[in-house]
């Protein structure tokens, strides 16, 4: 059985949590709220996430403040966040969210569908990488109780076949963000990129003769 992803939802005001558990709901993860940055960094202490829709504007510790500390955390620092913001300042204001480390910057009021699509991705993209190394412990432990080669081959068919359907979807929604005026469509589509490169760059390296 394949364990739900954690989605971890960012926002001082319980409507907007309300409002995000509506939309993502569809994806059936689990969401986890936080209603503010310092309950957010608590939550990332023990649990791991893949990925966070965070909120601009909250009292105290702000969206902003709030990445900073997780990208400079070594074990929430590779972890997409997506920032949601009720306003609007111009190009600066957005790329202080990317320089925060944001992949994606997204106004309110926002297209729902977009949104739950955009989350997909990042959940298929972390459910896929727990498979493979899961799988790719499963292979080390064969090979060194010296096990038949054939079950590590369809093993990494398997794990191929998995990727590929995600590197499809991923293209997909890279062809859609191409035609996006969003500022952070070309953000969103590296990320995406440079993940499932690392992936399959990964899985290739367990193919007999590799090394």
């Amino acid at each position: 059985m394949v364990q739900k992803a954690k989605i971890l939802l960012v926002d001082d005001r319980p409507e907007n949590l309300l409002a995000l558990e509506a939309i993502l709901s569809a994806l059936d993860q689990t969401l986890v709220r936080a209603s503010s940055g310092e309950e957010a960094l608590k939550a990332l202490l023990t649990d791991d996430f893949a990925v966070i829709l965070l909120d601009v504007q909250m009292p105290g510790m702000d969206g902003f403040e709030t990445a900073s500390h997780i990208k400079r955390r070594e074990r929430t620092r590779d972890i997409p966040i997506i920032f949601l913001t009720a306003i609007n300042h111009g190009p600066h204001h957005t790329f202080r969210g990317y320089a925060a480390g944001a992949v994606d910057y997204i106004s309110k009021p926002f297209d729902p569908w977009v949104l739950r699509a955009k989350v997909s991705v990042f959940v298929d993209l972390y459910t896929k990488n727990c498979q493979l190394k899961e799988q790719a412990a499963l292979l080390r432990l064969q090979l060194e109780a010296g096990e038949q080669p054939a079950i590590g081959s369809m093993l990494l068919g398997e794990l191929s076949a998995r990727l590929a359907s995600v590197e499809e979807q991923a293209e997909a929604l890279t062809k859609q963000l191409a035609g996006s005026s969003e500022a952070g469509a070309a953000v969103t589509a590296a990320h995406l990129e440079r993940k499932l490169t690392s992936l399959r760059q990964a899985l290739e390296a367990l193919r007999p003769g590799a090394n």
